[in-house]
């Protein structure tokens, strides 16, 4: 809650160099009004008059604006200690009475403490040079990011071949043409309709309710091949209570919608109602990039050409990049094509063996480790994966032969450390799997430590899920009783804590460090904190996301952290993520700071210090 004071001596020293506290009198600055504000609390409201600029104290905030159709907030920039807010306000100070109030909104992303500079003091020392300088100074450099801003949102779009902008709208690409029937319409008007408006889909519309929706898949599959009488209504062979999306969603939100749930026709709400339909076809033609042909690759690919699927992923995530698709949402995508050549591979290894005249004799379920169990993989890097199963080790052993040796063949490199099923360590009965954790909880060396932590990143993929659940259980079972492995391997975290800044990046560019190593110094520790505190708290495995989600959904986590940490990976991994895709396989994970925008800077130094707290609430757990 905004909380006016009067200005504290102590703050007094650290300003009194300030430019616009030079040759002020003492009684004057102290005169002066700090004001408090919580995390999340605005500071300053658009469409409000200004008194003055706000001198940040201690804490950050941002400067956005936010859709009032849509709710989405779009960050500006990110202001920190030293700085000054308020400067959108700044004509209307100079004398300009046609600018109208800001449209921009100032909160704290931390609590803030901030000193109120009202305009009629800078008015009385405005025909000091050092103030006038230094104002205009600040709302030069604050232009000039802006300009380099939309520069670099323009040369992506260029670099691309847009005309028009990146971030598309559903309402700029769907069909405003809503072809309908009602529910009890016959099957063969339906199909008339459809023939005569020339539409591959029509909506079962009853009283302005949407209740279906009929494709031409569905006319073949639920009539054509079954012998249905066309005279029957359409209500028994539409789709109920379909998938639909926003007017105002996004173009990757449709395109994931439809990846992800397989699925060629959305109908388009806005308010309540159905104001269009939007295809798989209208996004391909928009963006010429036929998704669902090449997962139809996948789906049918052999063995002679599974080098070709890696190719193909790799151009739709180069088109998801391109598209500046939030990087959560990306990967997200990606892993699940991923997954679907993965489960392919799995079966024609088992066809393999059962060409070879060896029949699966027992369930099982196949794992992978790494980044493609935590959802974060967009290069084909080294394989980690390992089976569970329930008897005959001779049969698996060959499949876990067969696995690697596939995985190989479409782009995953082996393990050098040997992580994969086709090695005895890292294949077993739930019984073998059990005695392997309970020897590295209790031999907890730097080695078994290791062995652990590749191990908890783990993710179920495909085979049986209820041999996968009695797998979760057992290990449950196990965590329950070894919390002192829990606390070893935070001990080990503790002496890789995460390195935060405490001022802006630019003033680090003239001492020594010029680069951030992001998967040593940044990612590693925090998948190894969120690991551990999700294993703390009985989940074992899952996508990191997954598991911050649980842990919020437990307490553990607030709501409102779990949403700050999501916030904070997003913007880490999309600086890791584009430099490693423009350097290809080989590249490495260095992060040159100078290259960096002011946004991401700021961005940066805000990330890490979530990262921080989440290090800091895992080594609280242990008090250590």
């Amino acid at each position: 809650m905004e909380n006016p004071k009067q200005f504290n001596k102590k703050w007094l020293e650290a300003v009194q160099s300030h430019p616009l506290f030079l040759g002020m009198e003492v009684g004057t600055a102290l005169s002066l009004q700090s004001q408090t504000f919580e995390k999340h609390e605005i500071i300053l409201h658009k469409h409000k008059h200004r008194e003055g600029l706000f001198l940040i104290l201690e804490g950050m905030a941002e400067v956005y604006v936010k859709n009032e159709l849509s709710g989405q907030i779009e960050v500006l920039e990110v202001v920190q200690k030293d700085e000054l807010i308020g400067f959108s306000s700044f004509a209307q100070f100079l004398g300009d009475s046609e600018i109208e109030d800001s449209v921009v909104e100032v909160r704290a992303v931390q609590p803030v403490e901030a000193l109120l500079i009202p305009f009629s003091l800078i008015r009385k020392r405005w025909e000091e040079p050092s103030v006038r300088d230094y104002l205009f100074r600040q709302v030069s450099r604050r232009l000039r990011d802006v300009y380099d801003s939309l520069a670099e949102q323009i040369q992506l779009a260029s670099d691309f071949g847009e005309n028009e902008p990146i971030m598309l709208r559903v309402q700029d690409i769907m069909s405003g043409k809503i072809v309908q029937v009602d529910s009890n319409t016959s099957i063969m008007n339906a199909a008339n309709i459809m023939h005569m408006e020339k539409v591959s889909s029509v909506l079962v519309i009853d009283s302005d309710v949407l209740q279906g929706i009929i494709t031409e898949r569905d006319m073949v599959s639920r009539v054509v091949s079954t012998g249905l009488p066309t005279s029957q209504p359409v209500r028994t062979i539409m789709t109920n209570n379909p998938i639909t999306i926003s007017a105002v969603s996004y173009y990757y939100d449709a395109l994931s919608t439809m990846l992800l749930k397989g699925i060629k026709h959305l109908p388009v709400f806005q308010h309540d109602k159905v104001v269009g339909i939007v295809t798989l076809s209208d996004l391909m033609r928009k963006k010429n990039e036929n998704v669902m042909k090449m997962i139809k690759q996948i789906e049918e690919v052999d063995v002679a050409n599974l080098a070709n699927v890696k190719k193909a992923i790799y151009s739709v995530f180069d088109t998801l990049l391109r598209e500046n698709v939030p990087i959560l949402k990306a990967l997200e995508m990606i892993t699940k094509l991923y997954d679907r050549l993965v489960v392919r591979i799995v079966g024609l290894s088992i066809k393999r063996l059962e060409d070879q005249g060896l029949t699966q004799p027992a369930d099982f379920a196949f794992n992978q480790m790494g980044s493609s169990g935590r959802g974060e993989q967009f290069m084909l890097t080294d394989q980690d994966h390992f089976l569970v199963y329930e008897k005959d080790d001779a049969y698996f052993q060959r499949l876990g032969q067969e696995i690697t040796s596939l995985m190989e063949a479409a782009g995953y490199e082996r393990c050098k450390g040997l992580m994969m099923c086709s090695e005895k360590q890292w294949r077993g009965k739930i019984s073998d799997w059990e005695d392997r954790i309970r020897s590295w909880s209790l031999q907890s060396t730097n080695a078994n430590l290791l062995l652990a932590q590749n191990f908890f990143s783990y993710r179920f993929i495909t085979g049986s899920s209820s041999l996968n659940k009695q797998f979760q259980n057992t290990i449950k079972t196990l965590l329950d009783s070894s919390k002192i492995f829990l606390y070893r391997m935070a001990k080990v975290e503790r002496e890789h804590p995460v390195q935060t800044f405490d001022q802006r990046l630019l003033s680090l560019f003239r001492l020594e460090r010029k680069a951030l190593d992001m998967k040593k110094s940044v990612l590693f520790p925090y998948h190894h904190s969120l690991q551990i505190l999700s294993l703390l708290h009985g989940t074992a495995s899952g996508t990191s996301i997954e598991r911050i989600n649980s842990l919020a959904e437990k307490g553990v986590l607030s709501q409102e952290f779990a949403h700050d940490l999501k916030e904070a990976v997003s913007h880490l991994l999309t600086l890791y993520v584009n430099q490693r895709w423009k350097q290809g396989e080989k590249g490495d994970s260095i992060v040159n700071l100078s290259k960096l925008s002011s946004r991401e800077k700021d961005e940066l130094v805000l990330s890490l210090k979530t990262i921080k707290e989440l290090q800091s609430l895992v080594f609280g757990h242990f008090s250590i």
